[in-house]
């Protein structure tokens, strides 16, 4: 994880709105294998012994999110080496967790899944950057078939015991209205690069990682700004080094107070909050 250990913009933590708090928590802490931190009336936070990795917070009000409306479409959990998702592939199979998909995205090997509320995951690793494809200056994705078998015999002799303190949350992908906006946001602003383009979907990387956040219209075609309370993504925080921070200052017209967090908004009013690590 090299490369995405040093990128100026990663991946902290992803606060989910939720109807039932207990629910989704024993979710996050039985299936992904996430370790209760902490816990104060209406919220749960989840993660490893490095740090929090998902807050979930109770608001049994909150409608439940639409399908076709901007938002979540699924937060990317990244294991330390492919015996890793081996190992936790044989655990899904055994506890019969529902599974949705699989891909084998040349960058990476995914398995995908949803939480009880509908919240998309993915649980995935990379391959060794130096395998990667550049064209053109761009990152060479696809979504070709796993092989399950030959993952599973890489995660022999490897038991899951919970997600390792050396995972992390490598990405968050969105569901957003319309792309020309998203790549004005996330790249022109928020300073991430341009790694990949698919048809319907954006994908934007920081220090040569081939993507910490991506934006697709697959669902969400012409989605206007969320109307709120609504469950689902609440918040994506993205950790940044000072330098960077600081640039995405300068280029708002009026930025918010503060001097090591940057609260922003998309133009879908998804919440994105820039702390300095």
């Amino acid at each position: 994880m090299t490369l995405l250990a040093e990128a100026p913009h990663r991946i902290g933590a992803v606060t989910l709105t939720v109807n039932d708090l207990d629910r989704v928590a024993a979710f996050y802490e039985t299936v992904i294998g996430l370790t209760r931190l902490d816990a104060e009336r209406g919220a749960i936070r989840l993660g490893t012994t490095r740090g929090v990795l998902i807050e979930l917070r109770h608001d049994p009000e909150a409608r439940r999110r639409s399908a076709r409306e901007a938002g979540l479409f699924h937060t990317a959990f990244l294991l330390p080496t492919r015996a890793d998702l081996g190992a936790w592939l044989r655990f899904a199979a055994a506890s019969r967790v529902p599974i949705q998909g699989a891909s084998d995205h040349r960058v990476s090997e995914a398995i995908y899944l949803a939480d009880p509320e509908g919240n998309g995951i993915e649980i995935y690793a990379d391959r060794p950057d130096a395998e990667w494809s550049l064209p053109n200056g761009m990152i060479a994705m696809a979504t070709d078939p796993l092989d399950y078998q030959a993952l599973l015999e890489a995660g022999a002799g490897h038991d899951w015991a919970g997600f390792p303190a050396g995972g992390t949350i490598g990405h968050v992908h969105l569901q957003v209205g319309a792309i020309a906006p998203a790549e004005t946001f996330y790249s022109d602003l928020l300073g991430f690069d341009l790694t990949a383009r698919y048809p319907g979907g954006s994908f934007f990387g920081s220090g040569g990682y081939h993507h910490q956040l991506a934006a697709n219209i697959w669902n969400s075609r012409g989605a206007g700004p969320r109307a709120e309370p609504v469950t689902g993504l609440h918040d994506v925080e993205i950790l940044t080094d000072r330098v960077a921070l600081d640039r995405v200052r300068s280029r708002l017209a009026s930025p918010p107070p503060g001097e090591s967090a940057l609260a922003l908004r998309d133009p879908w009013g998804l919440s994105i909050t820039l702390v300095a690590r």
